[in-house]
């Protein structure tokens, strides 16, 4: 299953836990100051969400810093040459902490690295998604494998 995918299917999932709720400021704050504007889509929260619990169950113990500079993006300003913001660490923080409650991250340190790992609960609900993105793909292959061969015979 591509990330993206995975990500969106997650999200689609993060809607169900009763901890996860986008805040009301949320639909006219920017994601960070190098952005124009406001995200376009209602459900942009959970879609971060879901991307941050994809990225700690990458990058291990992985903090809010970390984070501000994985979002962030280059501000446009004009005849000036573009220059690197980071992301709102607000918006980092606060998703952080719901998916902490939600009981998908804990706090952990590893070695002289601290910061929010994924938890079994949160390894098994990404695992789960994947395999069922994973399986429908499987069928779905299999579905054109079996319509191409019948038109093919025909």
């Amino acid at each position: 299953m591509k990330p993206q995918e995975l990500i969106v299917k997650t999200s689609e999932e993060l809607k169900n836990f009763d901890e996860i709720k986008a805040p009301e400021w949320s639909n006219y704050v920017k994601t960070g100051s190098g952005k124009a504007r406001p995200p376009v889509q209602k459900d942009w929260w959970y879609l971060r969400a879901a991307s941050v619990l994809s990225k700690a169950s990458k990058l291990g113990p992985i903090g809010v810093n970390k984070l501000k500079v994985n979002y962030g993006s280059k501000k446009r300003r004009g005849h000036k040459p573009a220059h690197f913001y980071r992301a709102s660490g607000n918006i980092i923080r606060k998703i952080l902490q719901q998916l902490e409650k939600a009981g998908l991250l804990s706090k952990a340190s590893k070695g002289v690295y601290k910061g929010r790992i994924i938890t079994p609960k949160g390894i098994s609900l990404l695992s789960k998604i994947s395999q069922n993105g994973h399986r429908r793909n499987q069928k779905e292959e299999i579905r054109t494998a079996e319509t191409t061969s019948s038109a093919k015979s025909r």
